[in-house]
């Protein structure tokens, strides 16, 4: 009997063994597909490299230490500020695709501090009131070089911020700029005239750091827009349901959730709706998470990538849902489009949103004087109309929801609006 159990423990022994030296040697050639931080193109301008934090680390730190990333925490993800305490921000919402970005890295091999970079910045060029502001801050500036929240991120990060000593921006890395400004794909056609400025400025300065809009961002940046993709789909889900906009039966029709609803249902007998819900979105995230590693890993197998310049050059997205989880996530946005970003409430914020930001924009571009001073200042110095338009969709788009509509306010509640017209208003100083 003992010499039985020696020899099945021999067993597990030797299978253990070698399947992790298996895994180690799987996971060293999904190692070569990732971006290498010791190979970065640099940044635009030089530094000295800190010594306990690699590149993607410093420009990870740099992102959560802006002003434009602490303002994400009172801007609009799908219901304004003030609809309620629970429901996501656009904060929460960056915190949620980076989580998952970083899961998904580690998954695969690939940069995890890259892949949660990309995340963390991917909505920091967002308007107050989420889309609803970003199409009429568009439209305020349709002819004037147009606006577009992933183009302003990259502004933010390159012009805006203003906190180092030798340089304007966060002087990120070439690799984070190139994730920010490609995660959703190639720019080929309508490209943003805040992009092709930047095209220009680098095409004269350094060469080196072209951003290549034509070709695919890296595998860290498709990551963060898959990741992007499964964390508003489910914590919409939640916001919805919370919001009593829909309910979970009615979820319960879209197939591959009813499916995941039934199986929780039939796994904790008896179980409270808030902890069904819960398990509901945790089972889906799952699922997509797994979906998008394992058609990565067939994608990649067969191919026969050497790295990850090849995945760049490939001309198409490695980093994706399979054609069938796509198709199912495809009719869960449909259900979330009818029954939530069109429902009535909803689109009456949009209303609201959309004045509010109409209103602004053509009030300053008519006065610049009742711009605060810092930005009158900046105002009086611009070399050309289009430059002071955007110099006003700077303003505009950086203000929170609720900053929005005190400025509104301010401007034009003939009664209510004179809090904050005073000279010893701290806002102007």
């Amino acid at each position: 009997m003992l010499v039985q159990i020696y020899i099945i423990s021999s067993y597990v022994y030797i299978y253990k063994l070698i399947y992790k030296k298996a895994n180690t040697l799987y996971m060293s050639k999904l190692q070569n597909y990732r971006t290498d931080f010791k190979k970065s193109k640099g940044r635009f301008y030089i530094e000295k490299e800190s010594s306990y934090r690699n590149p993607f680390m410093r420009d990870r730190d740099r992102l959560v230490h802006s002003a434009a990333f602490r303002r994400l925490e009172h801007k609009t993800q799908v219901f304004v500020q003030h609809e309620g305490d629970n429901f996501r921000s656009r904060l929460t919402h960056t915190i949620e695709v980076a989580q998952i970005a970083r899961t998904i890295a580690t998954r695969l091999g690939l940069d995890s501090d890259l892949a949660e970079t990309i995340a963390l910045a991917h909505d920091l060029g967002h308007t107050p009131f989420g889309h609803a502001g970003e199409e009429a801050l568009n439209y305020s500036m349709k002819r004037k070089g147009g606006f577009d929240h992933n183009a302003q991120t990259l502004r933010i990060v390159t012009i805006l911020e203003k906190k180092y000593a030798d340089f304007d921006g966060l002087n990120l890395t070439w690799e984070s700029l190139e994730g920010i400004v490609k995660h959703n794909g190639p720019l080929l056609n309508n490209i943003p005239t805040v992009i092709k400025d930047h095209q220009k400025l680098i095409l004269q300065k350094n060469k080196l750091l072209d951003l290549s809009l034509k070709k695919y961002a890296g595998p860290e940046a498709q990551v963060a827009a898959i990741a992007d993709d499964i964390a508003y789909c489910n914590h919409d889900i939640d916001d919805g349901l919370r919001a009593g906009l829909f309910t979970l039966n009615a979820l319960a029709e879209i197939e591959h959730v009813g499916k995941v609803i039934e199986y929780n249902r039939f796994k904790w007998k008896n179980i409270e709706k808030r902890r069904l819900i819960h398990e509901t979105i945790r089972s889906l995230i799952n699922l997509m998470i797994n979906d998008v590693v394992s058609e990565y890993e067939e994608i990649i197998n067969k191919e026969k990538f050497k790295n990850a310049e090849d995945i760049r050059l490939y001309g198409n997205t490695v980093v994706k849902f399979s054609r069938k989880m796509f198709i199912d996530n495809q009719k869960l946005r449909m259900f979330l489009f009818g029954r939530m970003y069109k429902h009535t409430i909803v689109n009456r914020m949009t209303l609201k949103a959309k004045k509010i930001i109409e209103d602004l924009f053509n009030a300053f571009s008519k006065d610049v004087n009742i711009l605060p001073s810092e930005w009158r200042d900046e105002a009086e110095n611009v070399k050309s109309d289009i430059d002071l338009y955007r110099l006003i969709s700077d303003y505009i788009a950086g203000m929170t929801d609720r900053y929005a509509v005190m400025e509104h306010k301010r401007l034009f509640d003939l009664h209510g609006g004179w809090t904050g017209t005073s000279l010893y208003d701290k806002r102007d100083r």
